[in-house]
C-alpha cells in the first residue's frame, strides 16, 4: 500500500533517478497498536508500508466467559436447532464458537457484524449469509431482514457488550437472547510505552474498540499534541466518553480504514481529503 500525494520533504523516500518518489506519510512516526496477535500484526505491517513504527502493545485481552456452563447450554440449543439464526459481532467469538467445537445446523442462517468478522467465520468453515452494509450494531438493525426472520435469534458476545444489538432487534419483534461468550480484561501496559505516550515519543494512538478507548484512558496520560484515531463512530463516541480527543474516525471497521484515516490526518490535519491509496 503507497500512499501518492504532496508532501514536505521528511515523508519522502529518495528513488533511484527517474523513479517517481515514494511519499509515506508517516514517516518517523511511533505509532501504538492496543491488540496483539493476528490484528495486531496485521495493523503493523499496514503501518510499516507508510513509514511508521509501531508500537505493539495489548491493552485488553479475553478470558472464558463468567457462567460457562450457560454458554455451553445455549450452543446446545443452537446445535439442537432450537435457534433459526446466530448473530456474531466479533473475530473473538468465532474463536469461542471454533473453541466449543460447535455444529452449526444447516438451518440456521449466519449475520456478521463486519467484514472482518465475516472473513473469520468463513476461515473456521461456517457459511454467511447476512453481512449488514454498516458494520456496526446499529447498522445490522437497521437493515435486519425481517420478511426472513421468524424464529428465535442467538447472540453470543462479550460481557461488557452494549445492549444496542439486543435491545434493537427485540424492538423489531425478534426473540433475541443474549449470551455471554468471553470476558474482555483489561491489561497493563508495559512502562517504557506509559512513559513514551505521556512525554509525546508516541504520536498517534489507534483505538479498535469502547474497551481499548477505556484502557486508554485510565492508564495512560495523553499529551494534546497526540493523535487519536477511532475504528467507527461507535468507537469514537466511547472514546470521547472517556475522555480521549478524537481527531480521526475511520468510517469503515476495518484495519486499512483505520490505518487510512491516521495516513489521512497526518497528510491533511485540517480537513477531511482522503488519501489516494495504489
Amino acid at each position: 500500500m503507497e500512499v501518492m500525494a504532496s508532501h514536505d520533504d521528511s515523508s519522502i523516500e529518495r528513488t533511484p533517478t527517474g523513479a517517481l518518489p515514494v511519499v509515506r506519510p508517516l514517516l518517523g512516526w511511533p505509532v501504538l497498536v492496543p491488540r496483539g496477535g493476528k490484528w495486531g500484526d496485521g495493523v503493523a505491517a499496514q503501518l510499516r508500508t507508510l513509514g511508521a513504527t509501531p508500537v505493539i502493545a495489548p491493552l485488553i485481552n479475553f478470558a472464558g466467559a463468567l457462567d460457562p456452563e450457560a454458554l455451553a447450554a445455549e450452543f446446545r440449543a443452537l446445535e439442537a436447532g432450537r435457534y433459526e439464526w446466530l448473530v456474531i459481532t466479533s473475530a473473538t467469538t468465532v474463536d469461542v464458537l471454533v473453541g466449543h467445537s460447535v455444529r452449526v445446523p444447516e438451518t440456521v442462517r449466519i449475520a456478521a457484524v463486519g467484514e472482518t468478522t465475516a472473513q473469520a467465520l468463513q476461515l473456521a468453515g461456517f457459511s454467511v449469509d447476512f453481512t449488514p452494509s454498516d458494520a456496526s450494531a446499529r447498522g445490522l438493525v437497521r437493515e435486519w431482514p425481517a420478511a426472513r426472520v421468524h424464529g428465535a435469534v442467538l447472540v453470543p458476545q462479550s460481557d461488557i457488550a452494549e445492549p444496542t444489538l439486543v435491545s434493537g432487534l427485540a424492538e423489531l419483534g425478534v426473540d433475541a437472547r443474549f449470551v455471554s461468550a468471553y470476558r474482555t480484561v483489561g491489561v497493563p501496559a508495559p512502562a517504557e510505552v506509559v512513559s513514551d505516550i505521556a512525554d509525546g515519543h508516541i504520536r498517534a494512538l489507534l483505538v479498535s474498540s469502547g474497551s481499548v478507548a477505556r484502557q486508554i484512558a485510565a492508564q495512560f496520560t495523553v499529551p494534546d499534541s497526540t493523535v487519536v484515531v477511532c475504528i467507527g463512530p461507535r468507537t469514537a463516541f466511547d472514546a470521547r466518553d472517556a475522555g480521549l480527543t478524537v481527531h480521526r474516525i475511520a468510517e469503515e471497521r476495518s484495519t486499512l480504514a483505520l490505518v487510512q484515516a491516521l495516513a489521512e490526518h497526518a497528510m491533511h490535519p485540517d480537513d477531511t481529503s482522503p488519501p489516494v491509496v495504489s
